[in-house]
């Protein structure tokens, strides 16, 4: 039976042209579901390498490819889907409970993560195997 539970959505953020440079706007008023706590970003990531496998309890975020582009996989222990993410304008939200994973990074690709709460070694779920019983035992509708 397929999930109901959704693996995440593009969020398209307010983009605004200008001759002198686009503006690219990530607050409430445009489209973030959260306030965000936290944000970091990943950048110089080697070929051929993958960033960010893990899932969180608590904690959603929004990623956006300020820079060059990247793939993220996103599973729900049921279903997999994958997102290209490779304009600053279109921003993808990761629920609570999905494993992500990030690869095939282009050269010179900044990925900026917005969270919804400060970092907590307690909210991660580092291992595959643990992700799998977590949402076992906290199954959503």
């Amino acid at each position: 039976m397929p999930s109901e539970r959704p693996l995440g959505r593009i969020i398209a953020l307010p983009k605004y042209d200008d001759p002198r440079g686009n503006l690219t706007v990530a607050d409430l008023q445009g489209g973030m579901p959260f306030p965000i706590a936290r944000a970091y970003w990943i950048t110089d990531v080697p070929g051929g390498e993958s960033r960010g496998a893990h899932a969180h309890r608590q904690c959603r975020e929004v990623i956006i490819s300020v820079s060059g582009s990247f793939c993220i996989t996103l599973d729900n222990g049921q279903q997999r889907e994958t997102f290209h993410l490779k304009r600053p304008w279109e921003a993808l939200l990761v629920e609570t409970g999905v494993w992500r994973t990030l690869e095939d990074f282009s050269s010179g690709a900044v990925c900026l993560v917005l969270a919804s709460h400060d970092f907590s070694e307690d909210d991660y779920i580092r291992e595959y195997d643990e992700f799998r019983e977590y949402i076992a035992r906290n199954p959503k509708k």
